[in-house]
């Protein structure tokens, strides 16, 4: 079971107070448990990148992060540059204020000049961040990120006052049915929850704790 769960897991370190030192002791999990990615700030991507390029372990960074709330010019040139600097995966996050304004159209364009900015080279995970959001602006959010094109939904950055939960996840997969990917993230940090994710529907687990959970254990909160 651990070596296939390892592979739902983002092996996750945002925190701004992150070292070298604790980038590294990620990279390192990483090469041992066969994590699907390391999600880092785009700081750390060039270092990520030299020490995975040899491995199947994938560098996942984020874009606009952690409130949504830069320009879509400035996404776009962070997308293009953590691309360049080695990132397979993109996670962004939309401008929130404009989804709760009702501002649909802005926020689908948003999201489009990432994808777009991404297209051939990397996946986009979308963060609509659930805490912050009722039953419709989810359902909106998810509805904008598949129009947009873009490869998963994910629940949250972890910096908004709570993450993941399994119906939120229901939700988000009942929305975009079967053709994108789904990553449950903030909080998940032991094996019963990574289960009950994975039953409700999420692809992809973001997590600080994955040498924990993959070990059976509860690892620290993640935000």
């Amino acid at each position: 079971m651990g070596a296939d769960l390892a592979k739902y897991i983002d092996h996750t370190q945002l925190k701004p107070d992150t070292t070298k030192e604790k980038i590294t002791r990620i990279v390192n999990e990483a090469r041992v448990y066969n994590f699907a990615s390391v999600c880092v700030n785009p700081y750390w991507v060039p270092y990520c990148y030299e020490n995975l390029k040899n491995t199947e372990v994938k560098v996942c960074t984020v874009i606009g992060f952690p409130l949504g709330a830069t320009s879509t010019e400035a996404k776009v040139h962070e997308t293009k540059q953590a691309i360049k600097d080695g990132a397979t995966e993109a996670d962004m996050v939309i401008n929130i204020g404009e989804l709760k304004s009702g501002n649909d159209e802005a926020v689908q364009r948003d999201i489009e000049a990432v994808v777009e900015a991404a297209e051939g080279s990397a996946l986009t995970k979308v963060i609509i961040e659930t805490s912050l959001l009722n039953h419709d602006e989810k359902v909106r959010a998810c509805h904008l990120a598949k129009k947009a094109g873009a490869d998963f939904v994910k629940t949250s950055t972890g910096f908004s006052g709570g993450g993941a939960s399994v119906e939120d996840i229901e939700l988000m997969r009942k929305t975009v049915g079967s053709e994108m990917g789904v990553k449950a993230s903030g909080g998940v940090r032991d094996l019963e929850s990574v289960k009950a994710m994975i039953e409700a529907g999420a692809t992809r687990i973001g997590a600080s704790a994955g040498v924990d959970i993959i070990a059976g254990k509860t690892g620290e909160p993640d935000y």
